[in-house]
């Protein structure tokens, strides 16, 4: 995708725009919210709304970072303000469910045996705080580096470093202790 700049976004294009950037983010923004709301069908809900705040917010998209880090900071966001209103506090949502399959296997059993310990890795990393989480995510599944980390999270590099390495470290203690590990 070519890079936008503030300067080709007109009254014009922006729905082309707006198409081209829910075409090529947008599996990747619901990945990142489901991370934050455990929920698929609240992470898509709020990937759509996401991308409605991001349509009528594209005209102040300076330039200033990557459109890329720009609409996931506009994510982030989002799903943090989520999960501190009144709603997320006080309704329960029963329908939940783990994004994301891995068909790659030739043999029906390893495809089942994967697929379990990917759900155990992925329940395992939901259940970190969210200041570990994110940065798990971004590193693991965004393959952010840790400069881009702490441009998307606004904080510094070392504290994205520190979160890094304490969340390895609180993701090492949970998956040993579980029987995860040992089977």
């Amino acid at each position: 995708m070519e890079e936008i700049t503030s300067t080709i976004i007109t009254a014009d294009n922006r729905e082309e725009l707006i198409d081209e950037l829910m075409s090529t983010y947008g599996q990747d923004i619901l990945q990142l919210v489901y991370a934050y709301v455990h929920n698929e069908t609240i992470a898509e809900d709020l990937t759509q709304e996401i991308f409605v705040k991001c349509y009528r917010s594209l005209s102040t998209y300076r330039g200033k970072s990557s459109i890329k880090t720009w609409l996931w900071r506009i994510a982030i966001n989002h799903s943090k303000d989520y999960l501190k209103s009144w709603y997320n506090q006080r309704v329960q949502v029963t329908d939940d469910a783990i994004l994301g399959n891995n068909e790659s296997q030739n043999n029906v059993e390893q495809t089942i045996i994967q697929q379990d310990e990917d759900a155990k890795l992925a329940s395992t990393v939901m259940q970190l705080p969210v200041k570990f989480r994110e940065v798990i995510y971004l590193f693991y599944y965004e393959e952010l580096s840790l400069k881009e980390m702490a441009s998307v999270l606004e904080v510094n590099v070392n504290t994205v470093k520190t979160r890094l390495k304490r969340g390895k470290s609180l993701l090492k203690e949970m998956l040993e202790g579980s029987s995860w590990m040992n089977d």
